[in-house]
């Protein structure tokens, strides 16, 4: 039987997703807990493997078993035996052909800025903070020269372990509230890095240094060290992997109240 589960965490403490003989990761909490449930050892599979500090309200992951157990038991069982910095959202029975990364036809991100002069008192560890003013009117409209498919080596961290750099974006959507700037991106994939890469180099334009066609010249350099810094970890959430309606799984739970 094939059970795909939706997850939230925060990331902090974790060395991204993926197991590591040497550091913590949310796989590993993860599986040892679910194992704990199924009285075997579980290996799980995820739809996106979030960096070193990256949060997620929206991450699927799906495994095997022969325990039999129903839906609700999976999620409050597995809770139970999970940090505060993870939990299930739902839980539910897939076709034998599901993957959980290779069934996914899009995924979405958010990054969060908190845009002040004076470092915020509480969610450092969940927002990036950037001191100085920025406009998100010049953000969005430098944005949409990444709308559609491209070529994203610009975006693309070295290390990056992908077949090619052509990825298709939906849209991206920057808004403001208060002091809140939050940055919603949707693609069918990303990048090793592509998020935090795009951040980065909107965030000079936001401020100033670089006028809006400068965004349309790093794409079209597609050369990485053309492009804006790397963005800080701690900004960005895996909100959304959408599939097939074949699948009729549950949408993405309600963002955090800062994400809203």
């Amino acid at each position: 039987m094939k059970i795909a589960l939706a997850l939230a965490y925060t990331g902090t403490k974790y060395h991204g997703w993926q197991f590591q003989s040497n550091a913590s990761s949310v796989q590993e909490a993860f599986e040892q807990a679910l194992s704990k449930l199924a009285c075997h050892d579980v290996k799980v599979f995820c739809a996106g493997r979030t960096d070193k500090g990256v949060h997620a309200t929206h991450q699927i992951v799906h495994f095997e078993t022969d325990t039999v157990r129903e839906m609700h038991a999976w999620v409050l069982g597995t809770n139970a035996h999970l940090p505060s910095s993870i939990n299930v959202q739902w839980a539910q029975v897939v076709p034998e052909h599901f993957h959980a990364r290779f069934s996914a036809i899009s995924r979405a991100y958010h990054y969060v800025i908190y845009n002040d002069k004076i470092k915020p008192t509480h969610f450092m560890e969940g927002i990036t903070w950037y001191p100085y003013h920025i406009d998100e009117k010049l953000m969005q409209q430098a944005a949409q020269y990444l709308i559609g498919e491209h070529d994203f080596s610009s975006f693309r961290d070295k290390e990056c372990q992908a077949k090619h750099p052509v990825r298709t974006i939906e849209f991206i959507d920057i808004k403001r509230k208060d002091k809140v700037i939050v940055i919603h991106i949707k693609a069918n994939a990303f990048l090793h890095h592509m998020v935090r890469n795009i951040v980065g180099t909107l965030l000079p334009i936001g401020q100033g240094k670089q006028p809006i066609e400068w965004m349309q010249q790093v794409l079209q350099e597609k050369n990485r060290s053309k492009a804006g810094l790397t963005a800080p970890a701690q900004g960005l959430y895996l909100t959304e992997v959408n599939y097939p309606e074949e699948f009729v799984l549950p949408s993405a739970r309600t963002l955090p109240w800062m994400l809203m």
